[in-house]
């Protein structure tokens, strides 16, 4: 079963339940492929590898949010929003841990000839490239920056 009708099969269970979080973050999921549906000229499902994007992406905003909210002493907002990126996080691959991110990093520097700043761009994007879908740009990006710094 595809990614798709998953998020159709379980829309559908949520409205039974009458779980309204769940039914409202799974539409805003359903919206988003519709959009991008359109954007790739009307396809009838899109590939599982296009729809997991679309999700990470979607819950990278949610993160961003939920961030803004803890910011801004909107407790109640922020704890909603991270409620619905355990949602969305249902249907996305399990996250990287720090090991092995670290390592990927290692092996990205390994295979590049990379030694300093100046290689960070092409690291990240080797790394980005291998754990797809499973990891944080922004960590990426902080992991990689403090393993060139030391040399």
């Amino acid at each position: 079963m595809s990614v798709e009708q998953q998020l159709l099969d379980d829309l559908k269970q949520a409205m039974k339940a009458r779980d309204q979080l769940t039914t409202g973050v799974l539409r805003m999921l359903k919206s988003q492929l519709m959009n991008e549906k359109t954007k790739k000229g009307g396809r009838k499902e899109l590939d599982d590898e296009l729809v997991l994007k679309v999700f990470t992406t979607y819950a990278k905003k949610l993160r961003e949010a939920r961030e803004l909210f803890e910011k801004g002493g909107r407790a109640e907002l922020a704890e909603q929003h991270a409620r619905e990126i355990e949602i969305v996080e249902r249907y996305l691959p399990e996250q990287a841990g720090e090991e092995e991110i670290r390592q990927a990093i290692e092996q990205a520097m390994e295979s590049l000839d990379a030694a300093g700043p100046q290689q960070m761009g092409r690291v990240i994007g080797a790394v980005m490239a291998g754990l797809q879908g499973r990891v944080d740009g922004k960590l990426v990006s902080a992991m990689v920056r403090e393993r060139l710094a030391r040399g």
